[in-house]
């Protein structure tokens, strides 16, 4: 924007969208909802209102300043309004002038017509709206510069009927270049080389012009063009300059209109936000600018959101940007500072404070204070030495400039509190890695919290400092860089650094560096820069408790975990251990995850961070106070684990225990984290399957003698749970191969056989039951030699499954009744409610159906004993079939529905995908196709977050039968191949039978 062609700042982008809407409308009220709309792109926030009347005014001010007056910008509900009166307004000067060209046009008066288009041109003095982002602006400049477009076509009009024409060309062809596909622009340019007797390249023009319109919109040229090339071919007489055309004298220039009337010459007026006083130039304390600065798209766009333009009396604008040690809150700082400085004309000051800094101590405010002054011109002799008076110089030195502050690696608000200006035209960033929760709190920073790169950015910064192709030939070994260097900034610029500096060496051979996790804190180390040093400066300034906790949750080997853990690690209350992890996390130890399913906070290390805790607890922590405090972590989970199990199946049914000793646990807590058994399994399900390897592995070295083969064993069987309803086989299984391994390292065979009967169950529910009966019959041999009835029963009945599945219906029977009089013995009600279950599928199957029916009904009434659990959504879903098979179909309905019902409040995925079958089957047979699709379509949805082959073969056989009975033919083939193919990557021959059987029977 210009004054008495002076080039006036405006502020940041919102002031230049806002304004560009009011010159847009002059005279006319712009709704705040509009103004709204064009700022924010339809997402506005909640303050958005506000911030727009913050924008007006600051508008005002840069107005009043050059002596317009308040009055250019009214409020008039229900929204703004630009005044012009007693102003004048470009895009109004040009409607003007280009009437003014027609009606003199219109008259005859060619002279006057081309003068006035000339002028109403000169008005444009580049791209219009340039640099003004939004879809509403962005497609009014599109207008304005069509406009712009027809305005110039009218004026070489007007100029050619002048016999202007040799001066057209240049500006004709240009014009040409840039719009290729303005048919009018090129018939100018045509006339005017034919006119000055350039025939061959005018008719070049047509025919590139047909080439662009082919290529690019498939037409061809419109007749006036076509018949302008015509016309030059022939030599039509009429395309001659005609006589009248003759240049005119020239024309006196119009009077200036009153409002650019000469007047005395003035002093310039002062920018705004300049000081009044004589100052030094504008200081520029800044670092330079950080080299090959990477990524932060989005952190650095927040910090753009600073340069709104404020009010001298608003308060500054003021950012706080945090992280971790090394992830590069300095290196953004710095460089948004550069990228942002010519919004600061009046200087940008720098300063470490040095709240981390191994060789110094903090830096205090008044020493910066005193720097800052001198960098602002005041002498070192008029600077007071009282911080009080210095601060009040140094406020009233920033008043009504545009001053930048970076105050980094601040330790605490004290530090940063003084250096703090009272101008709404400065700007302040802070850096640091402590919380400095008062500078959000009583200044309103604006909190920055930096990540670690994403993979793609770590590649990035990896290959602008690594040259040459090693990093992009082998991209693999580059990818695993980056992930040992945990996408952490200083420490890829460290790996980076040292490839550069030793060209001989692959990516792999410091890979190989890298991976051995004693070393890779030393091979992050170069010079002055060393990523454990960097962690030091967090850890040292930790309490002494917290920095102990820190050490012993480093020897852990879960991803994430919860407070529960600490207070184990401690064997201190939850709430205590509490307070010690949130110390870590406001040092930027720790990161928190989120909060889990079960309403616990989730914590994580990341892996370096974990490395140095790790280090420091081998150096610092006692061996045997190091292990028991590990073995109360580890037996925590299996005491919450136990506590789960047992609440999801009423009781400690379908298992058996170890010896391990179990870690307390508060009530009240176990109770909350237990609520939702299946949820607390869901959320340290990783955590589980880690501490499973942890202790296995332990136990067969150097924590041997300990128990761990124990722990081991017992926590595997109590995530049974979780494997059989989420389908998690595969995590399931390697489980049972830590703990198999454990138990036979440490010549345990009740741990043994109970893993093995364990592992045979799983192989079961994967039909694999050649290698199911290799596991069940040794454990069933361990555990019958030493006297254990209950595991050895458990054993047996798996493997009756697999005698049903191979069709020794008898033997299966008299395993099952067999197991079923131990499990009544021991008190497992729900192992016995789930022997009954199988002896009615058993009698089922070989066509006892009032036997099958009897037995279901028995099986109910023992799992409704025990509650409402997955035994008896079980038991019930057994009665279910049962009465499907005899046709009872209403009672088959009802008892389907209840297992739906059950298994959907236990979130139990597959028993989901199972009743919903057996109620389509049903609904299927009683006429009612439509809502058995229903059911299937719900089916199918929840296979897709499972891995689940046989199930979903069995939904598509289903959906097969639906569809012959809907009638529609042309799907039920491919349905039934989906059902053969699921089943074939299960590895159920019998069920892959049944589908090639429905497909031979489409051919019949």
């Amino acid at each position: 924007m210009t004054c008495e062609d002076r080039q006036l700042p405006i502020g940041g982008p919102r002031q230049r969208t806002i304004l560009a809407l009011l010159l847009l409308s002059p005279d006319r009220i712009v709704p705040v909802d509009t103004l709204v709309d064009a700022v924010w792109q339809g997402s506005p926030p909640a303050t958005a209102r506000t911030q727009v009347a913050i924008c007006i005014a600051a508008l005002r001010k840069t107005f009043k300043s050059e002596g317009c007056g308040e009055d250019v910008i009214s409020t008039a509900h229900p929204g703004y309004r630009l005044n012009t009166a007693g102003h004048r307004l470009d895009l109004l000067d040009h409607q003007r002038l280009s009437a003014s060209a027609a009606e003199a046009a219109r008259a005859g008066r060619g002279p006057e017509a081309a003068e006035a288009a000339r002028q109403a041109l000169d008005l444009w003095r580049g791209p219009v709206l340039h640099g003004v982002v939004g879809r509403r602006v962005e497609d009014e400049a599109q207008r304005l510069e069509e406009l712009r477009l027809a305005a110039y076509d009218e004026f070489a009009i007007l100029q050619l009927g002048l016999g202007r024409h040799r001066e057209l060309i240049p500006q004709l062809a240009a014009l040409v270049r840039e719009y290729p596909l303005r048919e009018r622009s090129r018939q100018s340019l045509m006339l005017a080389l034919y006119r000055g007797g350039r025939r061959a390249e005018a008719t070049e023009v047509f025919r590139d012009a047909r080439r662009h319109l082919i290529e690019e919109l498939g037409l061809e040229p419109g007749p006036e063009l076509q018949g302008l090339h015509d016309a030059i071919l022939r030599d039509d007489p009429s395309l001659a300059t005609p006589e009248q055309a003759a240049p005119p004298a020239p024309a006196e220039p119009p009077a200036a209109p009153a409002e650019r009337a000469e007047r005395p010459e003035e002093p310039e007026p002062l920018p705004p936000h300049r000081p009044r006083e004589a100052v030094a130039p504008p200081p520029s304390d800044l670092p330079p600018n950080i080299p090959a600065f990477t990524g932060r798209a989005a952190e650095l766009a927040a910090l753009d959101d600073l340069l709104t333009e404020r009010t001298d009396d608003e308060p500054p604008a003021v950012a706080f940007i945090t992280g971790v040690a090394g992830v590069g809150k300095t290196g953004l700082a710095v460089h948004w500072a550069h990228h942002a400085a010519r919004n600061f004309p009046d200087g940008r000051l720098f300063a470490d404070l040095c709240g981390h800094d191994p060789d110094h101590e903090p830096t205090s405010a008044n020493e910066v204070l005193g720097r800052f002054l001198r960098s602002l011109g005041v002498p070192a002799e008029q600077i007071p030495t009282e911080q009080n008076e210095r601060i009040s110089l140094y406020r009233s030195l920033l008043a009504g400039r545009r001053v930048l502050l970076v105050l980094d690696n601040a330790r605490t608000f004290a530090q940063v509190r003084p250096l703090l200006p009272a101008s709404g035209g400065c700007t302040v960033v802070v850096t640091s890695r402590d919380p400095l929760e008062q500078l959000v709190l009583r200044h309103g920073a604006v909190r920055v919290h930096l990540g670690v790169l994403t993979a793609q950015e770590a590649g990035e910064l990896l290959r602008r400092i690594v040259t040459g192709d090693r990093l992009i030939t082998d991209p693999e070994p580059a990818r695993r860089l980056a992930e040992l260097c945990d996408h952490l900034p200083l420490a890829l610029r460290i790996a980076g650094a040292r490839l550069a500096s030793k060209p001989h060496w692959t990516v792999r051979q410091l890979v190989a560096r890298l991976g051995d996790a004693k070393r890779r804190l030393d091979e992050l180390t170069l010079g002055e820069s060393q990523v454990r040093a960097s962690f030091a400066l967090s850890y040292r300034y930790l309490p002494s408790d917290a920095a102990r906790l820190y050490r012993l949750l480093g020897i852990l080997e879960v991803p994430d975990f919860t407070t529960w853990v600490g207070a184990a690690l401690l064997d201190c209350d939850a709430f205590e251990a509490e307070r010690l992890i949130e110390a870590m996390v406001d040092a930027q130890l720790l990161e928190v995850v989120g909060t889990d399913a079960t309403g616990q906070i989730r914590y994580r290390f990341q892996n370096l961070l974990r490395l140095y805790a790790r280090e420091l607890a081998q150096q610092l922590e006692d061996r045997d106070e190091q292990a028991a405090a590990l073995d109360r972590a580890l037996a925590g989970w299996l005491t919450v684990a136990e506590r789960a199990h047992r609440k999801e199946y009423g009781g400690d049914y379908g298992l058996i225990h170890g010896t391990t000793p179990r870690t307390p646990v508060d009530p009240d807590l176990l109770d909350e984290l237990t609520s939702d058994p299946l949820a607390w399994f869901e959320a340290e399900r990783r955590s589980l399957s880690a501490v499973v390897e942890h202790s296995a592995r332990l136990a067969q070295g150097e924590g041997s003698g300990r128990g761990l083969d124990e722990l081991a064993w017992d926590l595997t069987l109590c995530l049974g749970v979780l494997g059989e309803t989420r389908n998690y086989s595969e995590e399931w299984r390697r489980c049972c191969d830590h703990a198999l391994a454990a138990t036979r390292a440490c010549g345990n065979p009740r741990g043994e056989g109970a893993v093995l009967a364990e592992l045979g169950g799983l192989l079961v529910q994967q039909l694999r039951m050649a290698e199911a009966r290799a596991c069940l019959e040794p454990a069933m041999e361990m555990l019958e030699r030493i006297g254990e009835k209950h595991g050895w029963a458990l054993a047996l009945a798996r493997l009756s499954a697999v005698d049903r599945h191979l069709g020794d219906y008898l033997r299966a029977e008299r395993r099952l009744r067999e197991a079923r009089e131990v499990f009544h013995q021991v008190g497992d009600a729900s192992a016995e409610a789930h022997a009954v279950n199988n002896l009615a599928h058993l009698a089922l199957e070989q066509g006892r159906t009032e036997e099958g029916v009897r037995l279901g009904e028995e099986a109910v009434v023992l799992a409704r004993r025990i509650g409402e659990n997955r035994g008896l959504a079980q038991a019930v879903h057994r009665l279910g079939r049962a009465y499907l098979t005899v046709g009872r179909l209403a009672e088959a309905e009802l008892m389907l529905a209840e297992v739906a019902r059950i298994v959907r409040a236990k979130q139990d995925l597959v028993g989901l995908c199972y009743a919903l079958l057996g109620l389509a089957e049903i609904r299927i047979r009683d006429g009612r196709p439509e809502q058995a699709e229903d059911g299937l379509n719900e089916a199918l949805a929840v296979l897709e977050t499972l891995d689940s082959p046989l199930v979903e073969g069995r939904v598509h056989l289903v959906r097969g039968e639906l569809q012959d009975v809907l009638g529609r033919a042309a799907e039920v083939r491919r349905t039934l191949e989906q059902a053969r193919d699921a089943f074939a990557r299960a590895g159920s021959r019998s069920w892959q039978d049944r589908a090639e059987a429905a497909l031979l029977a489409l051919d019949s």
